[in-house]
């Protein structure tokens, strides 16, 4: 019963690894008129974006955005329309967030103000950049294609040592990965070898507490091994 038990928990993480994609059983979901289970719901909740990958892809974004405006404005297009062009050229994590930069890049309203209201808290600060940019423009006259090219460069370096750092901390995020699964792989041997793992942890006291001592002793390696690299990905 064990052996089988554990059989049924492989094939059930199994499925979720290699299950379907998100996007065919959305399309599935709209074009049925059947009801979606809980657990499609739950990995829904899987498949959203991490924070960190959001904030990369807004940084991703507002280094597109520097480029091709620079580009607009060595043109000889004035401020306003170049942004609009820009902006209509640059594919956003959330499209419909620049709106407001748009009307006011169209409409002569202070651009400055609306890309520092913007700009998210985590990946923004290229796009807060681009508005002091603005700001010093508009007030000291200074030449914008300039001061944006500049902001670009330092996005663009700041980005290639953070995609240095992460190459050099999935070695050991990749280990502690490992090291965290493989109490599950002990237990999956045991109950192969007919040794009742888990009647042993589920069915006694010493069990019970050994079982919650080594959850506790996992999740803080996972905990501290993440901290570590956001440190390190920080500095």
């Amino acid at each position: 019963m064990t052996a089988f038990t554990a059989a049924v928990f492989t094939t059930l993480a199994l499925w979720l690894w290699t299950g379907p994609d998100i996007a065919v059983a959305r399309l599935r979901r709209m074009t049925s008129p059947e009801r979606s289970f809980p657990w499609q719901s739950l990995r829904r909740l899987a498949a959203r974006p991490s924070p960190a990958r959001r904030a990369d892809a807004w940084r991703r974004a507002t280094i597109e955005l520097c480029q091709s405006l620079t580009a607009e404005l060595t043109a000889g297009r004035t401020p306003g329309e170049a942004l609009t062009r820009a902006l209509e050229a640059v594919d956003f994590p959330d499209a419909d967030a620049m709106r407001p930069v748009a009307a006011a890049a169209r409409d002569g309203g202070d651009v400055s103000s609306a890309l520092a209201a913007v700009a998210p808290a985590q990946g923004g600060e290229g796009l807060r950049r681009l508005a002091a940019c603005w700001e010093v423009s508009v007030t000291a006259g200074a030449g914008l294609a300039a001061l944006v090219e500049r902001v670009g460069g330092t996005l663009r370096a700041a980005q290639v040592h953070r995609q240095d750092v992460a190459a050099q901390l999935a070695g050991p995020r990749t280990t502690a990965r490992m090291l965290a699964a493989l109490p599950a792989l002990g237990l999956l041997m045991a109950a192969t070898l007919d040794m009742h793992p888990l009647d042993f942890l589920f069915g006694s006291l010493p069990g019970l507490a050994c079982l919650m001592a080594g959850i506790a002793l996992d999740a803080c390696g996972l905990w501290w091994t993440h901290r570590m690299a956001l440190r390190a990905q920080a500095s």
